[in-house]
């Protein structure tokens, strides 16, 4: 079964799994006392990247671990590690260990531990994979951090608007019903809004839930998710973004796991579950049969439409230099830089944007309320 199969399957049973309402009966759901299921990936980083550093300095695995495990704070990631110490004690493998959270450690982090261990770089192994969350969990922070100022920006005008339409309109159609002079349109127009704001303000809170809930159930389906995620990669400038941090990620998760000794389609297999697209996804299922079938990346990788020629190109430079990982490694920081200069125009493009529709929000109110209040006691001076 291949990993987009195991995805449409794991979409239909999300509907109703026996197993998984089990787990959550018995306290192995999502949120728990000391927090959730999955461990945050800035101390998952944090971990990898002392857990690394430990090892390099000579100690054995089980004290490293167990050192650890003392200087966290209570939470998933600590009861884990314990539960991984007290295994790897008990004589299994660190990767072995690690097999046993996938909530917790990734399919990406398992086999690196093992492609390390198998070699006897386990210290450089982690190391390089502490490199490679760290640049992964940087790109994520600017892009946050990017879409925060406009979501605050948007959040604070809708606040105003409201005010305005549930507070001041009411104040000042008062006033015009006590003078009774007739109202141009425009000003009437943002009568009747505030009146149906005023007597439908429920809908301000169902409306949104609506929209979520639909949005939750489509995902939940596979040609929902499929459809969510090609919208994603459509929408202007934003898609382009997602497109090319995808691709970043893409490159440095497959260069990362080949340059750790991983299998060239066990690495594709890895970095496919480690998109986060379906679109993508797909794209690399299908490259994943072409290569099975003998062929090399770079060409089934350019016939799948979902990675630009630049790409493909490098790619192919690496497979007949044979550093295909160095090159993707170059590719995935390339990537980056582009993925940052969009963050930067994006926010100075939606910083005037932003400014000019609140003014305009504010400009109109204030325009429809007092341009008829002034001609009306112009009126009745005369």
């Amino acid at each position: 079964m291949t990993p987009i199969d195991q995805r449409k399957l794991s979409k239909q049973k999300k509907f109703f799994d026996p197993a998984a309402e089990q787990e959550k009966a018995s306290g192995g759901g999502k949120f728990q006392l000391f927090g959730g299921r999955k461990a945050s990936p800035r101390a998952l980083t944090q971990f990898t990247t002392q857990l690394a550093t430990l090892l390099e300095a000579g100690l054995p695995i089980v004290r490293s671990l167990r050192i650890l495990e003392g200087q966290m704070a209570p939470g998933v990631l600590k009861r884990t590690i314990g539960q991984v110490s007290e295994d790897v004690e008990g004589g299994n493998s660190l990767s072995e260990a690690l097999a046993k959270h996938p909530k917790v450690f990734p399919q990406l982090y398992e086999n690196m531990a093992r492609a390390g261990e198998a070699g006897g770089v386990l210290d450089t192994v982690l190391r390089r994979l502490a490199d490679f969350m760290e640049k992964t969990e940087k790109i994520r922070r600017q892009i946050r951090g990017a879409m925060a100022y406009p979501v605050v920006v948007v959040s604070f005008a809708l606040l105003i608007f409201i005010g305005l339409m549930v507070v001041v309109v009411p104040k000042f159609e008062e006033i015009f019903a006590s003078l009774g002079e007739e109202l141009p349109t425009y000003t009437q127009t943002l009568i009747d809004a505030s009146r149906f704001m005023q007597s439908n303000w429920y809908l301000f809170f169902i409306v949104p839930l609506v929209f979520v809930g639909i949005y939750k159930l489509v995902q939940r389906t596979y040609r929902g998710a499929y459809f969510i995620d090609r919208v994603k990669l459509a929408i202007p400038i934003f898609g382009g973004i997602k497109r090319k941090s995808i691709v970043s990620r893409f490159c440095r998760t497959f260069g990362t796991l080949l340059s750790s000794g991983v299998p060239i389609l066990d690495s594709l297999t890895i970095t496919q579950g480690a998109m986060g697209n379906l679109v993508v996804e797909e794209a690399l299922d299908r490259v994943h049969e072409s290569m099975r079938e003998g062929e090399g990346i770079a060409r089934p990788l350019g016939q799948s439409g979902a990675f630009d020629d630049v790409l493909v190109n490098m790619i192919d430079v690496g497979e007949e230099t044979g550093e295909l990982d160095k090159m993707l490694v170059r590719a995935s920081d390339t990537y980056d830089d582009e993925v940052d200069s969009l963050v930067k125009s994006l926010t100075s493009i939606l910083e005037p944007i932003l400014v000019i529709v609140v003014g305009a929000m504010v400009f109109f109110v204030m325009l429809a309320l007092f341009v008829p209040l002034i001609r009306l006691m112009e009126n009745i001076g005369q």
